[in-house]
Protein backbone atom coordinates (compact mmCIF):
# COMPACT_ATOMS: atom_id res chain seq x y z
CA UNK A 1 0.00 0.00 0.00
CA UNK A 2 2.85 2.18 0.55
CA UNK A 3 4.46 1.99 -2.78
CA UNK A 4 0.87 2.56 -4.52
CA UNK A 5 0.85 6.11 -2.48
CA UNK A 6 4.33 6.86 -3.15
CA UNK A 7 3.88 5.86 -7.36
CA UNK A 8 0.09 7.52 -7.29
CA UNK A 9 1.60 10.28 -5.54
CA UNK A 10 4.89 10.90 -7.23
CA UNK A 11 3.19 9.98 -10.51
CA UNK A 12 0.86 13.07 -10.00
CA UNK A 13 3.50 15.34 -8.98
CA UNK A 14 5.81 14.65 -11.91
CA UNK A 15 2.97 15.20 -14.76
CA UNK A 16 2.06 18.58 -13.50
CA UNK A 17 5.82 19.10 -13.27
CA UNK A 18 6.11 17.87 -17.22
CA UNK A 19 3.10 20.11 -18.39
CA UNK A 20 4.76 22.79 -16.74
CA UNK A 21 7.51 22.18 -18.22
CA UNK A 22 9.80 21.89 -15.51
CA UNK A 23 10.95 18.30 -16.08
CA UNK A 24 11.78 16.38 -19.27
CA UNK A 25 10.11 12.55 -20.17
CA UNK A 26 13.06 11.30 -18.50
CA UNK A 27 13.04 13.43 -15.60
CA UNK A 28 9.27 12.77 -14.71
CA UNK A 29 10.22 8.82 -14.75
CA UNK A 30 12.81 9.34 -12.98
CA UNK A 31 10.97 11.68 -10.51
CA UNK A 32 8.00 8.53 -10.07
CA UNK A 33 11.17 5.90 -9.25
CA UNK A 34 12.44 7.96 -6.47
CA UNK A 35 9.42 9.00 -5.34
CA UNK A 36 7.81 5.33 -5.26
CA UNK A 37 10.95 4.18 -3.41
CA UNK A 38 11.05 6.99 -0.81
CA UNK A 39 7.31 6.49 0.41
CA UNK A 40 7.27 2.74 -0.28
CA UNK A 41 10.76 1.87 1.40
CA UNK A 42 10.66 4.36 3.72
CA UNK A 43 8.13 6.78 5.40
CA UNK A 44 6.64 9.95 5.19
CA UNK A 45 9.55 12.18 6.26
CA UNK A 46 11.89 10.64 3.53
CA UNK A 47 8.77 11.37 0.38
CA UNK A 48 7.83 14.92 2.45
CA UNK A 49 11.20 16.27 2.11
CA UNK A 50 12.43 15.04 -1.31
CA UNK A 51 8.81 16.62 -2.12
CA UNK A 52 9.65 20.04 0.17
CA UNK A 53 12.65 20.67 -2.05
CA UNK A 54 11.69 19.59 -5.75
CA UNK A 55 8.21 22.05 -5.11
CA UNK A 56 10.40 24.87 -3.99
CA UNK A 57 13.32 24.51 -6.30
CA UNK A 58 11.16 24.47 -9.47
CA UNK A 59 9.09 27.53 -8.11
CA UNK A 60 12.48 29.70 -7.34
CA UNK A 61 13.68 28.06 -11.29
CA UNK A 62 10.41 29.82 -12.58
CA UNK A 63 10.54 32.67 -10.31
CA UNK A 64 11.66 35.74 -12.12
CA UNK A 65 13.18 33.16 -15.05
CA UNK A 66 13.25 36.05 -17.46
CA UNK A 67 16.05 37.77 -16.17
CA UNK A 68 18.12 34.75 -15.39
CA UNK A 69 17.91 33.42 -18.93
CA UNK A 70 21.51 34.83 -19.78
CA UNK A 71 22.67 33.29 -17.09
CA UNK A 72 21.09 29.63 -17.84
CA UNK A 73 22.47 29.75 -21.57
CA UNK A 74 25.98 28.87 -19.62
CA UNK A 75 24.59 26.44 -17.41
CA UNK A 76 25.12 23.04 -18.46
CA UNK A 77 21.49 21.95 -17.63
CA UNK A 78 18.46 24.15 -17.67
CA UNK A 79 15.79 24.66 -15.66
CA UNK A 80 13.62 21.95 -17.25
CA UNK A 81 15.22 18.71 -15.36
CA UNK A 82 16.13 15.20 -16.98
CA UNK A 83 16.86 12.11 -15.57
CA UNK A 84 20.30 12.95 -15.00
CA UNK A 85 19.59 15.56 -12.73
CA UNK A 86 16.63 13.76 -10.79
CA UNK A 87 19.48 10.92 -10.47
CA UNK A 88 22.32 13.39 -9.31
CA UNK A 89 19.81 15.09 -6.74
CA UNK A 90 17.47 12.43 -5.47
CA UNK A 91 19.44 8.74 -6.12
CA UNK A 92 21.78 9.16 -3.34
CA UNK A 93 18.76 9.87 -1.11
CA UNK A 94 17.38 6.53 -2.67
CA UNK A 95 20.30 5.03 -1.73
CA UNK A 96 20.14 6.18 2.19
CA UNK A 97 16.43 4.98 2.48
CA UNK A 98 17.25 1.63 1.03
CA UNK A 99 20.15 1.25 3.51
CA UNK A 100 17.75 2.61 6.49
CA UNK A 101 15.68 -0.59 5.47
CA UNK A 102 17.99 -2.89 5.75
CA UNK A 103 19.87 -1.69 7.89
CA UNK A 104 18.42 0.31 10.26
CA UNK A 105 20.31 3.01 11.94
CA UNK A 106 19.69 6.87 12.87
CA UNK A 107 22.98 7.93 10.91
CA UNK A 108 20.91 6.69 7.14
CA UNK A 109 18.42 9.58 8.68
CA UNK A 110 21.23 12.12 9.02
CA UNK A 111 23.18 11.44 5.90
CA UNK A 112 19.52 11.56 3.92
CA UNK A 113 18.89 15.05 5.95
CA UNK A 114 22.45 16.57 4.79
CA UNK A 115 21.81 15.46 1.02
CA UNK A 116 18.79 17.04 0.96
CA UNK A 117 19.56 20.55 2.65
CA UNK A 118 22.54 20.32 -0.03
CA UNK A 119 20.85 20.28 -3.60
CA UNK A 120 18.42 22.26 -1.72
CA UNK A 121 20.83 25.21 -0.48
CA UNK A 122 22.63 24.68 -3.76
CA UNK A 123 19.30 25.35 -5.60
CA UNK A 124 18.05 27.85 -3.91
CA UNK A 125 21.13 30.05 -3.81
CA UNK A 126 21.27 29.73 -8.06
CA UNK A 127 18.07 30.86 -8.19
CA UNK A 128 18.22 33.59 -5.89
CA UNK A 129 21.69 34.47 -6.20
CA UNK A 130 21.83 35.30 -10.15
CA UNK A 131 19.18 37.72 -8.99
CA UNK A 132 22.05 39.46 -7.20
CA UNK A 133 22.57 43.34 -7.96
CA UNK A 134 26.29 43.21 -6.99
CA UNK A 135 28.56 40.89 -8.91
CA UNK A 136 29.70 37.58 -7.81
CA UNK A 137 32.94 37.23 -6.06
CA UNK A 138 35.39 34.37 -7.05
CA UNK A 139 35.37 31.58 -3.76
CA UNK A 140 39.18 30.87 -4.16
CA UNK A 141 40.29 34.85 -4.66
CA UNK A 142 37.18 37.13 -3.59
CA UNK A 143 38.05 38.72 -6.82
CA UNK A 144 34.60 39.74 -8.75
CA UNK A 145 33.59 37.39 -11.27
CA UNK A 146 30.84 37.90 -14.13
CA UNK A 147 27.02 36.46 -12.78
CA UNK A 148 27.12 32.98 -13.94
CA UNK A 149 30.98 32.19 -13.40
CA UNK A 150 31.62 28.32 -11.43
CA UNK A 151 32.63 28.90 -8.00
CA UNK A 152 31.06 32.91 -8.01
CA UNK A 153 28.76 33.37 -4.40
CA UNK A 154 27.09 36.19 -3.90
CA UNK A 155 25.78 37.26 -0.49
CA UNK A 156 22.20 37.15 -1.57
CA UNK A 157 22.86 33.52 -2.68
CA UNK A 158 25.03 32.50 0.57
CA UNK A 159 21.61 33.61 2.67
CA UNK A 160 19.58 31.82 0.28
CA UNK A 161 21.09 28.69 0.48
CA UNK A 162 21.30 28.84 4.32
CA UNK A 163 17.63 29.54 4.30
CA UNK A 164 16.75 26.42 2.14
CA UNK A 165 18.86 23.99 4.62
CA UNK A 166 17.71 25.52 7.67
CA UNK A 167 13.63 24.61 5.99
CA UNK A 168 14.86 21.55 4.93
CA UNK A 169 15.41 20.47 8.90
CA UNK A 170 12.29 22.56 9.82
CA UNK A 171 10.26 20.31 7.41
CA UNK A 172 11.78 17.08 8.26
CA UNK A 173 11.11 17.88 11.45
CA UNK A 174 7.34 18.57 11.02
CA UNK A 175 7.06 15.83 8.82
CA UNK A 176 8.43 13.50 11.72
CA UNK A 177 6.52 14.88 14.62
CA UNK A 178 3.65 14.21 12.49
CA UNK A 179 4.15 10.75 11.71
CA UNK A 180 6.86 8.96 14.04
CA UNK A 181 6.69 11.20 17.07
CA UNK A 182 8.90 13.67 18.69
CA UNK A 183 11.88 14.97 17.84
CA UNK A 184 14.83 16.98 18.53
CA UNK A 185 13.48 20.38 16.71
CA UNK A 186 16.82 23.00 17.37
CA UNK A 187 18.92 19.54 16.11
CA UNK A 188 17.82 19.44 12.87
CA UNK A 189 17.75 23.07 11.95
CA UNK A 190 21.47 23.37 12.53
CA UNK A 191 22.23 20.25 10.89
CA UNK A 192 20.06 21.14 7.77
CA UNK A 193 21.27 24.76 7.61
CA UNK A 194 25.34 24.13 8.31
CA UNK A 195 25.06 20.86 6.56
CA UNK A 196 23.30 22.63 3.76
CA UNK A 197 25.91 25.17 3.31
CA UNK A 198 28.51 23.60 3.65
CA UNK A 199 27.48 21.07 0.59
CA UNK A 200 26.58 24.10 -1.09
CA UNK A 201 30.01 25.83 -0.94
CA UNK A 202 31.79 22.40 -1.64
CA UNK A 203 29.73 22.35 -4.89
CA UNK A 204 30.94 26.02 -5.83
CA UNK A 205 34.08 24.74 -4.94
CA UNK A 206 34.26 21.97 -6.84
CA UNK A 207 32.73 23.90 -9.62
CA UNK A 208 35.76 26.88 -9.44
CA UNK A 209 38.77 23.96 -9.42
CA UNK A 210 37.98 20.26 -11.02
CA UNK A 211 34.67 20.93 -13.27
CA UNK A 212 34.81 20.93 -17.07
CA UNK A 213 34.69 24.21 -18.17
CA UNK A 214 34.69 25.29 -21.70
CA UNK A 215 34.71 28.54 -24.17
CA UNK A 216 32.38 29.62 -27.04
CA UNK A 217 34.41 29.91 -29.79
CA UNK A 218 31.72 31.98 -31.37
CA UNK A 219 31.06 34.87 -28.16
CA UNK A 220 33.91 34.07 -26.16
CA UNK A 221 31.38 33.17 -23.13
CA UNK A 222 32.85 30.71 -20.18
CA UNK A 223 30.21 27.95 -20.31
CA UNK A 224 30.15 24.65 -18.97
CA UNK A 225 28.40 23.26 -21.67
CA UNK A 226 30.34 21.37 -24.39
CA UNK A 227 28.22 23.51 -27.30
CA UNK A 228 27.60 27.26 -27.45
CA UNK A 229 26.10 29.59 -30.25
CA UNK A 230 25.80 26.24 -32.36
CA UNK A 231 29.10 25.75 -32.27
CA UNK A 232 31.54 22.99 -30.22
CA UNK A 233 33.17 24.95 -27.38
CA UNK A 234 36.78 24.71 -26.27
CA UNK A 235 37.76 22.94 -22.61
CA UNK A 236 39.88 25.79 -21.09
CA UNK A 237 40.44 23.85 -17.56
CA UNK A 238 39.06 21.50 -15.03
CA UNK A 239 38.50 17.48 -15.60
CA UNK A 240 37.03 16.17 -18.73
CA UNK A 241 34.46 13.84 -16.95
CA UNK A 242 33.25 16.25 -13.98
CA UNK A 243 29.56 17.16 -15.42
CA UNK A 244 27.68 18.93 -13.61
CA UNK A 245 25.93 16.34 -12.43
CA UNK A 246 28.78 14.19 -10.85
CA UNK A 247 29.39 17.74 -8.99
CA UNK A 248 26.13 17.91 -7.44
CA UNK A 249 26.93 14.61 -6.85
CA UNK A 250 30.06 14.77 -4.97
CA UNK A 251 28.64 17.70 -2.66
CA UNK A 252 25.60 15.97 -2.13
CA UNK A 253 28.11 13.55 -0.22
CA UNK A 254 29.78 15.85 1.58
CA UNK A 255 26.79 17.79 2.84
CA UNK A 256 25.77 14.11 4.18
CA UNK A 257 28.58 13.43 5.63
CA UNK A 258 28.88 16.61 7.34
CA UNK A 259 25.27 15.95 8.88
CA UNK A 260 26.70 12.66 10.40
CA UNK A 261 29.50 14.23 11.88
CA UNK A 262 26.70 16.99 13.35
CA UNK A 263 24.53 13.80 14.73
CA UNK A 264 27.09 13.47 16.60
CA UNK A 265 27.64 16.51 18.64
Amino acid sequence: MDALIGFAGSALIALLAYRKRSLTVSGAWAAVVVGTILYGVGSLPWFGTLIFFFISSTLLTKWKQHAKAELEANYEKTGQRDAGQVFANGGLAVLLCLGAWAWPHPFWWYAFLGVMATVTSDTWATEVGGLSKRPPRFLLTGKQVAPGTSGGVTRMGLSASLLGGVLIGAVAWGLAVVSEGEMNLLQLLMIGGVAGLAGSLFDSLLGATWQAMFKCSVCGALTERREHCGQQTLKVRGLPFLSNDLVNLAASLFGGAVAVLLSLL
